[in-house]
């Protein structure tokens, strides 16, 4: 947490942004809209070329330029294996405009990344859409298959730079720094470390059961608002700022919704497409109750870093109050019962044999 850094960035003005555009040749003609993000600052730009163009500011300090030039090379090769995700365009500098506040460093190869101080932005094309129909079967199957073939291109090399979203290392990560930082109540405080302790070790013990399991390159946060739906060309994806090395199903856990049954059949709707592309190692089903837990544990750490933008505490006026943990504290103990429940359940085989018809009786979806 950097209150100086975040409250600078929470300040960024459309000017600044417009101007960067500017010096890497991206002038607009006036028609902009600020589009939803918290975490950066992203913007749909029409530009007098007659080009609609999304540009994102990176939050300084979150990733490194590493990092983020490792994201812009996976969307890339997913774009050239014809998975249609946005992917940043290469940018070059205005012969005609030179930002006001400092020289434009252009970064990576393609450079792909601009820089002003500690301003780093990237340009895409606008890809238009709606949110996906996840009640419909068959828009499932579509998303599954969509997402084998991003884990086709996914498992063919590792990261070197991202991070890696396995094991209970980041909910620990993030479990300290709230611990550390006095963020908690203090009459809440023991109890919500107790339950996060006691759901880290389950946790630890369902990622040990898959010490075989294959760790890929991900989307990393795929949730429905991070898939974008057009009537003649389906599903696309936006939005890898969070791609990580992690299992198969950590895309795959957050397009469920609703009860049980809900989940289950939209699962089964999601597996007859990814598995008509790549196979599935179906024991990372018993990660999705302990993935979902490192969710919440991170949220929580996520939301109390950010808490020197001045975008935060008007968005979220409920974090950090009593009332706020002691959910936390409930929620959280009802992930611990699910993975409890979870390990009980008979062990499921590492791939679905063809000739079962096999559904998801014994996991916990709520």
């Amino acid at each position: 947490m950097n209150p100086d850094t975040d409250r600078a960035f929470g300040e960024l003005t459309p000017e600044f942004m417009l101007d960067a555009l500017e010096a890497a040749g991206l002038r607009g003609d006036g028609r902009l809209l600020q589009l939803n993000s918290y975490e950066n600052r992203v913007l749909q730009v029409h530009l007098e070329d007659g080009r609609v163009a999304v540009a994102k500011f990176y939050r300084p300090g979150r990733w490194t330029e590493a990092q983020i030039l490792e994201e812009h090379a996976f969307a890339a090769e997913l774009a050239d294996a014809e998975v249609p995700v946005a992917h940043p365009w290469a940018l070059a500098r205005s012969d005609h405009f030179a930002h006001p506040q400092g020289a434009l460093e252009l970064l990576g190869a393609p450079a792909t990344l601009g820089r002003i101080g500690l301003q780093r932005f990237a340009v895409a094309a606008r890809q238009g859409g709606r949110a996906p129909e996840l009640e419909d079967v068959e828009v499932l199957r579509w998303i599954g298959r969509l997402l084998a073939r991003l884990h086709e291109v996914g498992a063919r090399q590792p990261f070197t730079h991202r991070v890696r979203w396995w094991g209970a290392e980041p909910g620990e990560t993030a479990r300290a720094w709230l611990m550390d930082q006095g963020v908690l109540p203090p009459e809440i405080a023991p109890r919500w470390d107790r339950v996060v302790q006691e759901c880290l070790t389950h946790i630890t013990r369902a990622f040990e059961a898959l010490g075989d399991a294959r760790q890929l390159r991900l989307h990393g946060d795929c949730h429905p608002g991070n898939i974008l739906w057009t009537p003649d060309h389906g599903p696309h994806f936006v939005d890898l700022d969070d791609a990580v090395t992690g299992p198969a199903v950590q895309d795959l856990w957050m397009l469920l919704s609703g009860d049980e049954a809900t989940a289950r059949w939209q699962w089964d709707a999601l597996m007859d497409g990814y598995e008509s592309i790549r196979e599935f190692d179906w024991r990372e089903r018993r990660l999705i109750e302990p993935l979902r837990t490192l969710r919440m544990i991170h949220h929580s750490a996520w939301l109390a870093r950010r808490w020197g933008d001045p975008a935060f505490p008007l968005a979220f006026p409920w974090f950090g109050t009593p009332n706020y943990w002691n959910d936390q504290v409930a929620k959280l103990a009802e992930q611990l019962e699910a993975m409890q429940s979870a390990e009980e359940a008979p062990a499921p085989p590492s791939f679905k044999d063809d000739d079962d018809d096999f559904h998801l009786d014994g996991d916990s979806f709520s």
